[in-house]
């Protein structure tokens, strides 16, 4: 079967007709929306009711889903399936986190754009995200999700730095990212847990043999490179790949469920009222073995 699909950005986003994700659902619908984030790296699902099971089962069938950073710290969650990463404001109780909260903190490098986990040695592929609450439109924003295709970014670099490119290996770090922000306020262990990790600067997809740029905050410096030079090349290719041609916003509406694919996208998430309850939950699929095991 084929999935049908309206475009909303060329070549990276698209509407699918309507699914219920909820659903048993065949084989040939798995591969057929496999097939659709092969073309377009951004999917999604609008109207979807999913419980917190139905999401991780969904996602279980595109391959074995990361438990995140944050489920993997001691202490209560508010989510109770640990493969389910809470993208929320909300504490443990459901309140609306104070805007001085340790965890409210951390959680606004997703506002940096970054490709999600890139710091760890097997990195992810599949992230979906579903809307379960969302804040009001404010002054502050409406808390939109951006994404940039790193394909496209790759293709309009010149051949020279195409070139210059293409052996290049970065180390990821997600403290760098955070640092980047002023947070720095780690439970004692985590640095210990997460350790930097390479990634190759340029991937290719292996579905269709499309190269891509493998962009991140957490992207710190070029390894061999002095870190000033490797950073200034890392800004310059991030300004680059998130010009306006590149990018999907995506205007979140309640039982959305967007897919999409870190290998080949940035994305980062935009302000919102954060007095107000946002709600969303995703779960993420991993990849089978480190960049620097696949070809570029």
């Amino acid at each position: 079967m084929g999935l049908r699909t309206s475009e909303l950005h060329p070549g990276l986003a698209a509407e699918a007709a309507w699914m219920d994700l909820s659903a048993p659902m065949p084989d040939d619908a798995i591969a057929a929306i496999s097939a659709a984030l092969d073309q377009y790296p951004v999917l999604v699902f609008r109207n979807q009711r999913l419980t917190d099971m139905q999401l991780r089962d969904f996602a279980g069938r595109f391959g074995p889903l990361e438990i995140g950073r944050s489920a993997l710290r001691p202490g209560r969650r508010r989510l109770a399936i640990p493969q389910i990463g809470d993208i929320s404001n909300l504490d443990e109780d459901n309140r609306v986190r104070a805007l001085d909260d340790r965890r409210r903190l951390d959680s606004l490098g997703n506002r940096l754009w970054h490709t999600d986990a890139s710091y760890m040695p097997i990195p992810v592929v599949l992230g979906l995200l579903h809307a379960v609450t969302l804040p009001p439109p404010s002054p502050f924003g409406n808390g939109e999700t951006e994404f940039a295709d790193m394909r496209a970014a790759y293709d309009a670099l010149p051949d020279v730095t195409k070139a210059a490119l293409e052996d290049l290996v970065i180390e990821h770090d997600v403290f760098w990212s955070r640092a980047q922000i002023g947070f720095t306020e780690f439970p004692p262990g985590e640095r210990e847990q997460f350790p930097p990790s390479p990634q190759r600067l340029v991937r290719r997809m292996p579905a269709t043999g499309r190269k891509t740029l493998y962009l991140s905050a957490h992207a710190s410096h070029v390894i061999g490179w002095p870190k000033a030079d490797g950073r200034l090349l890392l800004w310059d290719l991030t300004a680059h790949a998130t010009q306006q041609r590149f990018v999907y916003s995506h205007t979140w509406r309640v039982g959305d469920v967007v897919i999409w694919d870190n290998r080949c996208t940035l994305h980062r998430g935009r302000p919102h009222d954060e007095q107000q309850p946002r709600d969303l939950r995703r779960a993420t699929t991993l990849d089978t073995a480190s960049t620097l095991e696949q070809a570029a």
